[in-house]
């Protein structure tokens, strides 16, 4: 049976990071609050917990998971070839609806699904999804729906849909926005807005100039 913690509390906040940090080590599955909407995530390095939570989701590995990191340092470990731009970008909007697609280093085994070769990674603003990742190290996470519904604003919601097959929940309340991060490929010779979201093109475009919007 799942457990809930009411993340609105400092008891229930640190007991609940307590037991989402055991969860996602004993590779458990967590649905936790972000700055946009409810995230349900894994350890990114434990390969069959993230097939755990693509299977919750009803999603198949075409749609590999985002991940999740506490620092913008984490992009050393996780990155190659990342452009100035890209650190642009992260100077002006991380923490926050901002996930950046990069190369990710060849040394790393980790399997998140069809990336060829690379990698969505985005530091959320949210202090609780801030303090797991800071006890976990990244995480695989995805919004906490099923696929084909909306993305959940609220724990009840995520609960809802996900039920048991996610370990803990923490319920920081409602989120503070109603879309997901938009999205930046910077793998290619110039960015180019994958997905419209938290971020408009035209604030990005203050950053990067030469973004292309398909």
């Amino acid at each position: 049976m799942a457990l809930r913690y009411d993340c609105t509390t400092a008891s229930g906040r640190i007991d609940g990071l307590r037991a989402a940090a055991l969860a996602v080590s004993r590779g458990e599955l967590v649905v936790l609050p972000t700055d946009t909407v409810y995230g349900i995530g894994a350890d990114a390095f434990d390969r069959d917990a993230v097939d755990r939570l693509l299977e919750a989701k009803g999603r198949d590995r075409a749609m590999p998971s985002p991940v999740l990191v506490a620092s913008p340092d984490a992009l050393h470990d996780l990155v190659s070839d990342f452009p100035d731009q890209g650190w642009a970008l992260v100077k002006a909007f991380w923490p926050g609806g901002l996930t950046l697609i990069a190369r990710h280093q060849p040394s790393l085994t980790w399997d998140l699904g069809e990336t060829h070769g690379t990698v969505a990674v985005r530091m959320p603003s949210h202090p609780v999804a801030l303090e797991l990742l800071a006890e976990t190290g990244p995480m695989a996470v995805s919004s906490a729906n099923l696929t084909g519904h909306a993305s959940p604003q609220d724990c009840d919601a995520a609960q809802g849909m996900l039920g048991d097959s996610v370990a803990v929940y923490l319920d920081g309340g409602p989120t503070e926005a109603a879309v997901a991060s938009s999205i930046v490929d910077l793998t290619g010779p110039v960015p180019v807005l994958k997905r419209a979201g938290a971020i408009s093109a035209e604030d990005l475009r203050k950053v990067v100039p030469d973004l292309q919007v398909p």
